[in-house]
């Protein structure tokens, strides 16, 4: 069976106490895309004990408004700010868009599994990501620059519904010089001057054939995408316990308590959300989970 990393944060024995909420000043607020954007935030009282794994979240709260799940899609190796990517979709994350410099905000975490970096290390890596489904495993992408060597063939393979949702277009463009990652692109429906592929990401799978016995897969967006990924992953060879997804989803306390993430016996933002396929495969097809 496949295993992931996961970080300890219950309470006891001097550790973090999983419900504490710490103090992060706004530093900045960049629009990605129209309905997207990315909060930077530093710890208020400029300690830089702060440290993550490759898929980790943090519960933000704006005083005055709520909480939200989100994760943190900054460089694990350079904590001195965290960056929080999501939609400007709810009661919770509209706000969020309004906020100014100087604003603190509250953190919880960082909470969930992370994407296994490590025992990816000295194989081929293919990621699979769609939409805003970049962020959560953009930090792989900056571990694999600090340790490139330890990495063979890297293939990402990035859809969205339109060029306007493509994420991080800058970064997108500079690895492959800078990291040898190759990068393909696609879109649902070409928008102004697009000469990229149209379809769904699934279509670029046949375009980066990878050696199945020593490819691992990363895979991070909508779960009917996800879904879709595994199926044409699994007809290359590629075996279960090798594929990977996050199954981010119904969070809400980020330590289950609530109950609104179950995935059967499981509690995604407790057990999850990064999760060996193999480990969840019988639930995952079942639609009504």
């Amino acid at each position: 069976m496949g295993t992931v990393e996961k970080v300890d944060v219950a309470a006891g024995d001097g550790r973090i106490d999983p419900m504490l909420v710490r103090p992060f000043v706004v530093r900045r607020v960049t629009k990605d895309t129209y309905d997207t954007f990315s909060l930077e935030l530093e710890p208020k009282d400029g300690r830089r004990d702060f440290s993550f794994g490759p898929g980790q979240f943090n519960m933000v709260y704006v005083y005055g408004v709520g909480e939200v799940p989100i994760s943190i899609s900054s460089d694990p190796n350079k904590a001195k700010t965290i960056i929080h990517t999501t939609r400007a979709v709810g009661t919770v994350t509209v706000p969020f868009t309004k906020l100014s410099p100087g604003t603190v905000v509250g953190l919880r975490g960082p909470y969930g599994t992370c994407w296994p970096v490590e025992k990816a290390e000295g194989n081929d890596l293919l990621v699979v990501a769609g939409g805003i489904g970049l962020a959560p495993i953009r930090p792989v992408f900056y571990h694999i620059m600090a340790n490139r060597a330890k990495f063979g063939r890297v293939i990402l393979l990035y859809g969205a519904r339109t060029p306007e949702d493509l994420l991080f277009t800058d970064e997108l463009a500079l690895w492959p010089q800078k990291a040898d990652i190759e990068v393909y692109q696609t879109v649902d429906r070409a928008t102004g001057n697009w000469k990229g592929n149209v379809g769904v990401v699934t279509t670029l799978i046949p375009r980066s054939p990878c050696d199945h016995t020593r490819c691992m897969a990363m895979i991070c967006g909508p779960e009917i995408m996800m879904r879709f990924t595994v199926m044409e992953l699994q007809k290359r060879g590629i075996a279960d316990n090798r594929m990977y997804i996050s199954m981010e989803r119904n969070m809400k306390c980020g330590v289950g308590l609530c109950g609104h993430c179950q995935l059967g016996t499981s509690f995604v933002c407790k057990d999850g959300p990064v999760y060996c396929f193999e480990d969840v495969k019988d639930v995952f097809i079942k639609r009504e989970m």
